[in-house]
């Protein structure tokens, strides 16, 4: 840390290199936009509420101990700071150097001290708070307060030590509020006769911080806050952790392959709010094999991974149609097709452990809805992934023990928000082994390359732990076909249009059904093509009772035709149509015979052909010129998100707007060094926030030039206490009271002695 000491923080922020602003707008974004327009505004910008409470939010329970203790003790040297947090000292210098670096505090001439809004953010009972605060101006000397507990009863110690541990404050009661200690009737009344506890208004009393100091031994902790939960482990073999790990990452990419593969024929309708229907998705669950909660991940990354999004359907009703990025993105290995589905859901916001589930109003949380997202989550994922990867390799999570030590861990590294900060630790657990990143609780090896940026060693490293893809099956007589590992893209494609998905897993395996077969033949294929496909994919003889199959199904494929009557049915098999006449399922088809071949319906055709083959026939659509009309299903496609596209280029963005950020600093800084004093400039209203931020954290009196309701324009004598809202708090020397003043109505500010006030 350095040594040297400012004036304001303005001018701390203006003593900073370059590289060292840049870290601190990467730390805190928020300053950068809009662009400040020199150190001035930008460390008025640095001390409002709303950025400091960001700002917070982003330190663990230890740094926020000893920023509170630097509150504590007001303007202090850093071995002080030292004596007072319970840690080890180079741990707390390093956390001090942290406060500094996020302008959290500076370094003012009388030694390092916080911003004047810390104190205000940091509310009783918040994680890493002590609630030791000073009541006075003029606080007791230590020798003083040893003194004074020395006298104290026993019952009225261990009251000030309740009230310690309370948080600081408590109510008088009936207690006596001005009285001599030889009066005291009670323990309250002692402590109040000894000025250990300072009454306020209301009725309640406050604990003096250098009180609550000296209980606690000259410390604001009680323990040693430096160290963070430790975590419940055990043993387990790195590579079967890899092994599992890299077979979940597998099955991740297959099944949104397959997921996207028929939505692009199906497509699921988008909700009128956005989402996913419940039935859409019990629907694709069941077509995966899998649960809810992991079709609803699934979905969730492939949206995220901007290869899902809504557009019309055929219909012209929005639906769920993947997008063109989806062509591409399955031409890749498969190891890459999962580093773009992993780095989706890192930098993702949604909450997919939501869904299905209900918010307060008892309304069902969707898969897909918008507003199924968290600012938090995506900090979440990755601060459990690091505590993850910070075992060595052969240490996992213990059993039942091992995930809430891991929440606790993670609470401690951001203790302050969100509420719920626990079951997102517990969602990336979960989700981190259902995508591959994670198994049997540790962390796989190609893991820890991605979270330290190197995706093409985590690339590579899966690659080596992936079986190849196999280009033949091996058929069998009962009708069925085995992959004997997985298949390449296009081939599973193929074959999972003339075959079912029976069993999925290492072997996933085939059923030759006569729908599936008749399915083939609905999109075009003819029986010579099925036997050709079959033959030059299998690596054993063509069983002859699929080749039975086939001819079978070919055989009476199309003797059937449909056409526009309604609808009518024509074929050469006078047998078939009066089979289906006196179907007894057929009396709901409203079917007439007009002539021997001929047969006529009122039901439309896409209700009448499901229904048909419902009935075991093979129909063909007829075309208005007598051929047969292929019903092949269009591939739809979405045109790919705009927030999707560059995903690559976005740190390089931002990483280039911080360096011209801080470029348009100095440029004002500059401009500002060449104007001529003048004290009684008019000030624009961020010129004044700047100014008056500047007095708060020096605590100096100001002359501020003031308009009135009425116009008028007078000079005030103030001392500014908060600046919040574009509302200046400060103590009016005119009034002699605390008053509000708006910043927009202030003209000029002017600096004036100590002495002079």
């Amino acid at each position: 840390m350095s040594t040297t000491a400012y004036r304001t923080l303005a001018d701390q922020l203006r003593g900073w290199p370059d590289e060292r602003l840049s870290r601190l707008l990467h730390e805190r974004p928020d300053l950068a936009t809009p662009a400040p327009h020199d150190s001035g505004q930008l460390a008025s910008r640095a001390a409002t509420r709303s950025s400091v409470l960001r700002a917070l939010d982003q330190l663990n329970r230890f740094e926020l101990c000893v920023l509170d203790a630097l509150v504590v003790l007001g303007q202090t040297s850093v071995e002080e700071l030292v004596d007072a947090v319970a840690a080890a000292p180079e741990d707390v210098r390093t956390a001090s150097a942290r406060l500094v670096d996020l302008a959290l505090a500076w370094e003012s001439p009388q030694g390092l001290r916080a911003l004047s809004t810390v104190a205000e953010a940091l509310t009783p009972g918040s994680p890493g708070v002590s609630g030791l605060r000073p009541v006075s101006t003029d606080p007791l000397p230590a020798a003083e307060i040893e003194r004074r507990l020395d006298r104290l009863s026993p019952q009225a110690r261990q009251l000030l030590e309740h009230v310690l541990d309370s948080g600081g404050t408590a109510t008088s009661g009936n207690a006596r509020q001005t009285v001599l200690p030889e009066e005291a009737a009670n323990p309250a009344e002692e402590l109040l006769a000894h000025r250990l506890l300072v009454p306020r208004s209301g009725g309640s009393v406050v604990l003096p911080g250098e009180v609550g100091r000296a209980l606690r031994g000259g410390c604001t902790t009680t323990y040693d806050v430096g160290e963070p939960p430790a975590l419940a482990t055990s043993e387990r073999d790195p590579a079967l952790v890899d092994r599992a790990a890299a077979g979940a990452a597998f099955e991740a990419v297959r099944r949104v392959e397959l997921l996207l593969d028929q939505w692009g024929s199906h497509p699921p309708a988008a909700l009128r709010s956005g989402g996913l229907g419940v039935r859409d998705l019990r629907a694709l669950a069941t077509d995966l094999h899998v649960d809810e909660p992991a079709a609803a991940l699934l979905v969730e990354v492939a949206q995220a991974a901007g290869l899902l999004s809504t557009a019309a359907g055929p219909n012209g009703d929005p639906r769920w149609i993947p997008t063109d990025a989806f062509d591409t993105w399955t031409a890749k290995p498969t190891a890459e097709r999962w580093l773009a589905l992993v780095v989706a859901w890192l930098e993702s916001p949604r909450l997919p452990g939501l869904v299905g589930s209900r918010d307060t109003a008892g309304k069902v949380w969707n898969a897909l809805a918008p507003e199924l997202a968290g600012i938090h989550q995506a900090e979440t994922r990755g601060l459990t992934l690091h505590v993850l990867a910070e075992l060595p390799p052969g240490t996992v999570l213990a059993s039942g023990t091992g995930v809430p030590s891991l929440v606790q861990r993670v609470e401690w590294r951001r203790p302050r928000r969100p509420r719920t900060r626990a079951d997102q630790v517990v969602w990336a657990v979960d989700e981190a082994t259902a995508l591959g990143l994670a198994a049997l609780g540790g962390l796989a090896s190609y893991a820890r390359p991605l979270l330290a940026g190197d995706r093409s060693e985590a690339t590579a490293a899966l690659a080596g732990l992936l079986p190849d893809p196999v280009d033949h099956v091996l058929l069998q007589a009962d009708l069925t076909a085995v992959a004997p590992g997985p298949l390449e893209s296009q081939l599973a494609r193929r074959l999972q249009l003339v075959a079912d998905v029976e069993s999925r897993g290492g072997a996933t395996v085939y059923r030759f059904t006569p729908g599936s077969v008749r399915r083939a033949l609905d999109t075009g294929w003819t029986a010579v093509e099925v036997h050709e496909f079959v033959a030059s994919v299998s690596r054993t003889p063509v069983p002859q009772p699929l080749t039975y199959l086939v001819d079978d199904t070919a055989r009476t494929f199309g003797t059937v035709r449909v056409g526009h009557a309604e609808a009518f049915l024509r074929t050469d098999d006078e047998a078939a149509l009066t089979e289906l006449l006196h179907h007894p399922k057929a009396a709901s088809l409203g079917l007439r015979r007009l002539a021997p071949t001929v047969v006529v319906s009122d039901t439309p055709i896409d209700v009448l052909l499901p229904r048909l083959r419902d009935l075991g026939i093979a129909p063909v659509v007829e075309s208005p010129d007598g051929t047969v009309h292929v019903a092949r299903p269009d591939l739809l496609r979405a045109r790919t998100p705009k927030e999707h596209r560059g995903r690559a280029q976005r740190a390089v963005r931002e990483s280039a707007h911080a360096g011209q950020v801080v470029s348009a600093i100095r440029a004002g800084d500059r401009a500002e060094s060449t104007r001529p004093a003048a004290p009684a400039d008019r000030l624009s209203p961020s010129g004044s926030m700047a100014a008056l931020r500047e007095a708060i954290e020096t605590r100096a009196a100001v002359v501020i030039g003031y308009v009135d309701n009425q116009g008028a324009s007078t000079d005030r004598l103030v001392e500014p206490e908060s600046l919040d809202g574009g509302t200046l708090t400060a103590y009016d020397h005119r009034s002699d009271d605390i008053r509000t003043f708006a910043v927009h109505r202030i003209t000029t500010v002017r600096e004036v002695p100590r002495s002079a006030v």
